[in-house]
């Protein structure tokens, strides 16, 4: 469930699209049909409804933030290549973490989404850069 709500958080955000959604969701399906969530998440066509049925569904204590946090990089990593401009990508970011489950919302790497764009307000852009390639960077090996 950690890699739909990724995916239904950033389809919220209009960074990827519900078509990108639907392609991950078969795939997983695919990989796992006998998840009943994702089941369930296949037969609905109705995307407000997916987004209930995961926010309700979801265990938040027990989130497995690595892997959340996996692929939340790895998906923001490919959004970052396609932006030329840093300042509306930091806006982006922001509101993305605005919209991360609240007990995740102040750990690492997650934060760093909250205050990367600090230091555009002085013109920095490469430290505003260094700060978000570091948090792509979070996880790799």
């Amino acid at each position: 469930m950690e890699e739909i709500l990724v995916y239904l958080i950033l389809l919220y955000e209009e960074l990827v699209t519900e078509n990108d959604y639907h392609k991950r969701l078969d795939e997983l399906f695919l990989d796992n049909p006998e998840d009943d969530d994702l089941l369930y998440l296949e037969w609905e066509t109705d995307i407000k409804k997916a987004v209930i049925y995961v926010r309700t569904h979801i265990d938040y204590n027990n989130l497995d933030c690595e892997q959340f946090g996996r692929v939340l990089m790895s998906k923001i990593k490919e959004i970052y290549k396609n932006y030329s401009d840093i300042r509306k990508f930091a806006e982006r970011m922001y509101s993305l973490w605005e919209s991360l489950p609240g007990n995740i919302q102040n750990t690492e790497p997650f934060w760093i989404l909250s205050y990367a764009d600090e230091p555009l307000s002085w013109g920095d852009e490469d430290q505003t850069r260094d700060i978000y390639e570091h948090m792509l960077n979070y996880y790799n090996d």
